[in-house]
C-alpha cells in the first residue's frame, strides 16, 4: 500500500524541486518509502507536526494543504465571522506553509489575516481573538530541531482547538485526497479577491498595549539600570520582546548576534529550546564577558522562555520553568498587593505536573490556586469560565513546568513577550532594592522549604515507537508499583479516569509517596517520549537532589 502511494506521489507535479529529488534518492529504498508513506501525520488538538519532507508522514505542501482543508471544512460549519488569522515563525519553509494555508482557506470563500512578518504564538492567538476569527494557524514546531516544522490550530478564543473540533478536522482530512482534494488558489489570488489581507498595525499596537498593561509596578524599570543580555534563538521573539522591554525603560540590552536574526537551521543551538544549557550557551558567554544582571532566551515560536540569574559571586545559574513560575507568582502577588491592584478572590494556575512550592506560596497571598492537565489549553480554558462570569479580571497569573507563563486574559496560551517583560521587571526591582532574583529565590526557600523538582524523558522512535509507549502505560496500571526505592507509594492517581479526578480524561499517573515525594508519568504529546517528573523535599538541595536520583534510579527498569 505505501508503495502505491510512493508510486503516486513519485508520479504527480508536487510543485516542489526539494520534494521530487528526495522521491528520486529513495527509490527502491523500502524502508525509507515505508517511514514517509505507511502512516499519515495525526491531527489533534495541537495540530500537526514531523520531519520535513515529502511523504504522508512529513511535513509539505501537500499534507499543510489537506490539513488546512479539513480545517476550512469545520469553519465552514461555524457561522461567525469566516475569518481565519495565520502566523508563522523563522523555521524552514514555515512562510510557505502559511501562505499555503492561506491559499487553500481563501479557495474555499474563507476569509485569513495573515501576519506580513513572523510573529510569536501570543500574536496569533491576540489576532485571532481581535478579528472575532473562527480559527487561527500558527506554522511552527516550536522547540523541535530543526528538521521538524508543524502548525498548532486555534478555536475562536485564541486557545489551541478543543478535543471535540480537533476531532471533527481530522475526520474531515481523512475524507480530502492529500494530493488532490483540497481546493487552493494562489496567495496572489486570494489578495487580489479581497479574501486574504495582512494584520493591521491597529491590531499589532493593541497587542504591545494589553501586554504591556500588565507591568505590576509600571515605571519601575526605567531607573533600575538592568543590563540584560537576550538571545531570541533565531526565531520569532526578537521584534516583539525588544520593542515591549524599550517601551519599558529597559534600553542597555545586547542580543546574541549570532542568535538574533531569523534562521530556521538554528546553526548555534541545534535543539532550540530555552529549557536546555546549549541553546543559552551562548548568551550565557556574552553574560559572563558583559557582567549583565541577566541572560534571557526565547524559543522560536516564543512562547517559552528561559534564563540565567547572576549570582553574588558573578556566576550565572539557570532558572528552571517551575522556579521561574514561583518567582513570577510570588513577584505578582506581592507587587499588586503593595500598589492595591490585586483583584477581589485572585485565581492562579498551574499544570498538575508543576511544581507544589505554587501551593504553598499561593496559599500565603491567598489566592487560590487551580491545577489543570498538562497543556496550556487547560490554562485557558480556566480563563475561559471566568470570562463566562465577567470575572476574567481575577485571573492573575497561569504557568507550566515546561517554561511556559501568562499574566493576563488577553490571549489564551503561553506568552514569552509577557513573560520577558514580569521577568525583566521583577529583576529590576530586586536590583532596585539592593536585592536580586537569585536572593530572592533562596529567600522563598528558606520560608517554605527546598523543593526539587526535576524531569527526565525516554524516547521510543521509529514507527513502533508510540506502541511501547503505550505498553509501559498499560503496564504500570495493570501491575501498579507499591514502591520506589523502598519509598511505600501511598497513593496512585490515573488521570484517565475522570470520575475519579473532576478533570477531563488525561494519560497521565501521579504517584505520591511516604515521605511528601510525588512522581509523575506522562507520555508527551507532540514528541515520542515519556517524561517523568520528580519533586522532593530536603533540608538542603543535596538531601532533596539524591532522594531524586534514588526515584529516578527506581524508575528507569520500568521504562528503558
Amino acid at each position: 500500500m505505501y508503495q502505491e502511494e510512493y508510486a503516486r506521489w513519485a508520479a504527480f507535479d508536487l510543485e516542489d524541486a526539494d520534494l521530487n529529488q528526495e522521491l528520486a534518492r529513495i527509490a527502491g529504498r523500502d524502508e525509507e518509502i515505508k517511514d514517509r508513506f505507511a502512516v499519515k501525520l495525526a491531527f489533534g488538538t495541537a495540530g500537526i507536526r514531523g520531519t520535513l519532507g515529502a511523504g504522508t508522514n512529513r511535513m509539505n505542501i501537500w499534507v499543510v494543504r489537506q490539513a488546512t482543508q479539513g480545517l476550512a471544512n469545520w469553519v465552514k460549519t461555524q457561522g461567525g465571522t469566516q475569518t481565519v488569522a495565520i502566523s508563522y515563525d523563522s523555521r524552514i519553509k514555515s512562510d510557505i506553509f502559511a501562505r499555503e494555508a492561506a491559499g487553500v482557506l481563501a479557495a474555499n470563500g474563507i476569509k485569513v489575516r495573515i501576519y506580513d512578518a513572523l510573529m510569536p504564538v501570543p500574536a496569533l492567538s491576540f489576532a485571532t481573538r481581535y478579528y472575532h476569527c473562527n480559527a487561527g494557524i500558527m506554522v511552527t514546531a516550536s522547540h523541535n530541531p530543526s528538521k521538524y516544522n508543524g502548525y498548532k490550530a486555534y478555536g475562536p478564543d485564541g486557545c489551541q482547538m478543543t478535543d471535540d473540533a480537533a476531532a471533527i478536522v481530522y475526520d474531515e482530512i481523512q475524507k480530502t485526497d492529500v494530493l488532490t482534494g483540497a481546493k487552493v488558489i494562489s496567495f496572489a489570488q486570494g489578495v487580489e479577491d479581497g479574501l486574504i489581507r495582512f494584520v493591521g498595525d491597529d491590531c499589532k499596537k493593541a497587542f504591545y498595549e494589553a501586554i504591556e498593561s500588565r507591568q505590576v509596578r509600571p515605571g519601575l524599570a526605567k531607573s533600575a539600570g538592568l543590563k540584560l543580555v537576550y538571545s531570541p534563538l533565531n526565531g520569532s521573539g526578537l521584534v516583539p520582546v525588544t520593542h515591549v522591554l524599550k517601551d519599558m525603560g529597559i534600553t542597555d540590552i545586547t542580543i546574541v548576534p549570532e542568535q538574533e536574526y531569523p534562521n530556521g537551521y538554528f546553526t548555534t543551538a541545534p535543539y532550540p529550546n530555552p529549557e536546555i544549557f546549549e541553546a543559552l550557551r551562548l548568551g550565557l558567554k556574552l553574560a559572563e564577558e558583559s557582567g549583565a544582571d541577566l541572560m534571557l532566551a526565547t524559543d522560536p515560536d516564543a512562547d517559552r522562555v528561559g534564563i540565567a540569574m547572576k549570582c553574588p559571586d558573578g556566576s550565572y545559574e539557570l532558572v528552571t520553568g517551575n522556579e521561574m513560575g514561583v518567582l513570577l507568582l510570588d513577584y505578582i502577588c506581592a507587587g499588586r498587593i503593595e500598589q492595591g491592584t490585586m483583584p477581589k478572590d485572585p485565581v492562579a494556575v498551574m499544570s498538575l505536573v508543576s511544581t507544589p512550592l505554587a501551593e504553598a506560596v499561593a496559599e500565603h497571598y491567598g489566592v487560590e490556586l487551580r491545577k489543570v492537565l498538562t497543556g496550556f489549553k487547560w490554562i485557558g480554558d480556566q480563563i475561559l469560565h471566568l470570562e463566562e462570569k465577567g470575572e476574567e479580571e481575577r485571573f492573575i497569573f497561569g504557568f507550566e513546568e515546561s517554561y511556559g507563563y501568562l499574566s493576563g486574559s488577553y490571549v489564551r496560551d503561553k506568552d514569552a513577550v509577557v513573560a520577558s517583560m514580569l521577568i525583566c521587571e521583577m529583576a529590576s526591582y530586586y536590583r532596585s532594592i539592593g536585592s536580586s532574583i537569585k536572593q530572592r529565590l533562596e529567600e522563598i526557600y528558606a520560608q517554605y522549604g527546598r523543593y526539587l523538582n526535576k524531569v527526565d524523558s525516554f524516547e521510543f522512535p521509529g514507527l513502533t515507537g508510540m506502541d511501547r509507549m503505550k505498553a509501559i502505560m498499560q503496564d504500570l496500571r495493570d501491575n501498579a508499583p507499591k514502591e520506589f526505592a523502598g519509598i511505600a507509594v501511598t497513593s496512585v492517581t490515573d488521570y484517565a479516569k475522570p470520575e475519579t479526578t473532576g478533570l477531563p480524561k488525561a494519560n497521565v499517573l501521579v504517584y505520591k509517596l511516604a515521605d511528601g515525594s510525588t512522581v509523575v508519568v506522562r507520555p508527551s504529546g507532540t514528541e515520542p517520549k515519556i517524561k517523568t517528573y520528580f519533586t522532593t523535599l530536603g533540608k538542603d538541595l543535596e538531601e532533596a537532589q539524591a532522594k531524586k536520583e534514588l526515584l529516578a534510579a527506581a524508575l528507569k527498569p520500568v521504562l528503558a
